[in-house]
């Protein structure tokens, strides 16, 4: 869960490294360093804490050289000290890395037996002192670092610079995203085409296994087998005022208020001018479809159990959901005729990447979603369904859940038509409300303040409860997720019929409950828990409609009034209010809300 980024060129790489880092700093914030060559020799600055402590370090200690490598750390092994930082260096070689090397105990044995004298508590120091011992046995820097490459085991995206050979950058990957970035007299590695997008547009990335030379005119990759091959550049419309934060305090609000229009952008890739699907071209017929797997980790799980509702109700197709650090390893017996989604912002989400190679080999055909389309996972993929959410840097996913579930609404709708389960007329009314729910969620945007207002009567809360049910049962999960990751309140997500099995010992006067509850078909057994909870004297906060509110609004501690629309599309709806009650919580109680502590955005390592 690292950031690593590389330049080589004849422009100082000090000032280019640090941008850089600072658009990785998502992947991770407890540490940050460079190494570049001064003279020849291995130079680094690194401090512990946040960039701007290396930035401030380097005005101190200004670090020249025209190819340099850097790191922003989310640690793994070693606590985030400056001693753990990247890069780590001997006197020959400076390596960063994001990843595990899962052998560095043997590996750190065998290499101070051979004299080799460690700094840290890391394993990737391992890599640096293996690649120096080739070194010194009189290997060249390529055939030395293809050597070292051949005994890790682990996952891992490493960047190599060497003492003396100020024209060679190194690039490898196994399991880890690497993405080489090509500029006129220089070029680039960096852990997503994020950091590379000031820069440059044109991006290939390394297939697993490879590993690549970087000289400031051309770029030589490597497969596994030492083979030179070649990788598609594709062109990315990413830009660096598509980064930045605008007027808004943090990227998480700026991406909150971003939803109305990315959803529209993903509708629009999907949903004809006249409310007709149009999809790409599946590598299977629904009709056939003998069951469907859902896979994804966190904020994208809930997307995916959402979507086992619509699947289910509306297709009428059997679908099972699993967390995907979970699934693979309860090796679960799959159907001849299996689909498996697999869903990731990143697209490079590790244990969901190795769910899937699980279900591919169990010859489950496979369909991601995900907002990185030459991502690993959408390259493994049969087909890709992307998500036109653009970059989210805010570390609490907000737009990328909600273009997730447009898109797995509509894809539930088309399996839905395939499967002669829904008729045309339903088909064409959940679609058109889907369409309305750009102006439906501006509204509750344009409102926002109810939920800052209500945001400073819990931020004093030691623990929330969210419930809600059907479709809203996952969001009352989403919900609870997002105030624990950037409040750092303890808050618990339930179905509202299990309140009675458990939760409902919880209940006293210091305990807000917040009820996700439309007036839909389960409204008035969500309005028994309701009252259950009063009884009780728990603090409800329930947010429904104009409807739900005049209903039982009146008896709860505080209720907010959302606007109506068609019950298939309320989980995009209601996943707006839990977002700006975390967001809002999080300000009042003056926690980072964009990094917040012990998390990183793209989660690349088990």
């Amino acid at each position: 869960m690292c950031g690593i980024v590389g330049f080589i060129g004849k422009r100082q790489a000090s000032p280019l490294l640090l941008d850089g880092l600072q658009r990785l700093e998502y992947r991770g914030y407890d540490s940050a360093g460079l190494a570049t060559l001064v003279d020849g020799n291995i130079e680094t600055r690194r401090a512990e804490g946040k960039l701007y402590k290396l930035a401030e370090r380097l005005v101190e200690q200004p670090l020249p050289g025209t190819v340099g490598i850097g790191h922003t750390r989310w640690a793994t092994h070693g606590k985030p000290t400056e001693a753990n930082a990247h890069p780590h260096a001997t006197d020959l070689v400076a390596v960063v890395h994001n990843g595990i090397i899962e052998n560095y105990r043997e590996l750190r044995s065998e290499l101070e037996k051979e004299g080799c004298v460690f700094a840290s508590e890391t394993d990737t120091e391992s890599i640096a002192h293996l690649i120096s011992v080739y070194l010194r046995r009189g290997l060249t820097p390529q055939q030395a670092t293809e050597a070292a490459l051949k005994r890790l085991d682990g996952a891992f995206a490493i960047g190599v610079i060497f003492k003396g050979h100020g024209d060679l950058l190194i690039g490898a990957r196994r399991g880890s995203p690497l993405a080489l970035g090509y500029g006129e007299g220089e070029m680039y590695i960096g852990s997503d085409a994020l950091a590379l997008a000031p820069l440059t547009n044109r991006i290939a990335y390394l297939e697993e296994g490879d590993w690549a030379e970087l000289y400031a005119d051309k770029i030589i990759v490597h497969d596994a087998d030492g083979k030179t091959v070649e990788r598609k550049i594709h062109i990315t419309a990413l830009s660096g005022a598509m980064i930045g934060k605008g007027q808004y305090r943090h990227f998480m609000l700026k991406e909150i208020f971003e939803q109305p229009a990315v959803i529209g952008d993903t509708l629009s890739t999907m949903v004809t001018p006249n409310g007709e699907l149009t999809l790409p071209l599946l590598p299977f017929d629904w009709k056939k479809v003998s069951r469907l797997t859902i896979i994804a980790c966190g904020t994208a799980s809930y997307a995916g159990l959402v979507a086992k509702y619509w699947f289910e109700q509306l297709a009428r197709l059997p679908v099972e959901l699993d967390i995907a650090s979970e699934f693979r390893y309860r090796e679960a017996p799959m159907p001849e005729g299996g689909v498996t989604i697999a869903v990731s912002q990143s697209g490079e989400t590790a244990d969901t990447l190795a769910a899937l190679h699980y279900a591919k080999a169990q010859g489950q055909k496979i369909l991601s979603v995900v907002n990185v389309p030459q991502s690993s996972i959408a390259r493994a993929s049969d087909i890709a369904v992307p998500t036109l959410a653009g970059p989210e840097i805010g570390v609490a996913s907000t737009k990328a859940f909600t273009t997730q579930l447009a898109v797995l609404l509509c894809l539930a709708i088309a399996a839905a038509e395939a499967r002669g389960a829904l008729s045309p007329v339903r088909a064409k009314e959940i679609l058109q409300a889907l369409r309305e729910l750009p102006a439906l969620i501006n509204q509750v945007l344009r409102d926002e303040h109810y939920f800052q207002e209500l945001a400073q009567n819990i931020s004093d809360a030691r623990d929330v409860l969210y419930l809600g049910r059907g479709l809203l049962y996952p969001l009352a999960m989403e919900g609870a997720l997002k105030l624990k990751e950037i409040s750092y309140i303890h808050a618990e997500g339930y179905p509202a019929g299990e309140m009675k099995h458990g939760p409902i010992a919880l209940i006293d006067d210091a305990l807000p409950v917040v009820f996700l509850a439309p007036s839909d078909a389960l409204f008035e057994k969500t309005a028994s828990n309701i009252q259950e909870v009063i009884a009780r004297g728990g603090k409800v906060i329930l947010i429904s409609d104009k409807k739900g509110v005049a209903s039982i609004g009146a008896k709860t501690w505080k209720s907010i009034a959302m606007p109506e629309a068609d019950p298939a599309v309320l989980p995009l709806l209601y996943a707006v209010p839990v977002q700006l009650l975390a967001y809002y919580t999080a300000i009042a109680k003056g926690t980072d809300v964009d990094q917040p502590r012990n998390l990183a955005k793209s989660v690349t390592v088990e």
